[in-house]
């Protein structure tokens, strides 16, 4: 029988020492934590919440993430394509993403709000109506996205092709819609 683990907090958990058990966990809330170079590999999170956790160079084959929030996390170089598409949902919230992969994600209505996402690759994602606010995406990959509706006004160091991406409807303030021309090279000024 499957671990099951229901509204339980774990606060200042080493899982360096001795990996999270697999199983499902659900309303859990998981507070300074460190997973760091942890195997994460089929373990499934339903409405959990993870706060001031190190998640960095976690493995994520096959996890599920159901209605996830990240707040305040070190997340870098992690592979979101590898984690399990059955109702993937997340939200991200003064969290450095860099490095990661979301490559060909369903990111419908996702928040990054004051994130770093930077070198981070969106390739081939459905990033419908997400919210980048005041999150810097410097040097990340948007090529083959919908971004229909998706909102960029406050992002930080944008660079994204139209030519290259679906994008009907979305959001950029005066100042960073000059990012939608670097591929001309040209100046505005």
């Amino acid at each position: 029988m499957a671990h099951f683990v229901e509204e339980t907090t774990f606060e200042k958990e080493d899982f360096t020492l001795e990996n999270l058990e697999r199983g499902d966990y659900e309303v859990c809330t998981f507070v300074n934590c460190n997973f760091a170079n942890t195997d994460l590999t089929n373990i499934r999170f339903v409405d959990c919440e993870f706060v001031d956790c190190n998640l960095s160079a976690v493995k994520l084959g096959g996890t599920g993430f159901q209605d996830v929030r990240f707040s305040n996390c070190k997340m870098l170089g992690l592979q979101f394509d590898e984690c399990a598409d059955f109702l993937f949902q997340v939200s991200f919230q003064n969290c450095q993403l860099n490095h990661s992969s979301f490559f060909s994600n369903k990111l419908v209505k996702t928040s990054f709000a004051n994130c770093k996402l930077q070198e981070v690759d969106f390739t081939d994602c459905n990033l419908t109506s997400a919210d980048f606010d005041e999150t810097d995406i410097a040097g990340a990959t948007f090529t083959n996205c919908t971004l229909v509706k998706a909102d960029f006004r406050t992002t930080y160091n944008l660079s994204i092709d139209p030519e290259k991406n679906r994008m009907k409807g979305a959001q950029f303030s005066q100042q960073n819609v000059v990012g939608l021309l670097n591929k001309y090279q040209i100046k505005v000024g």
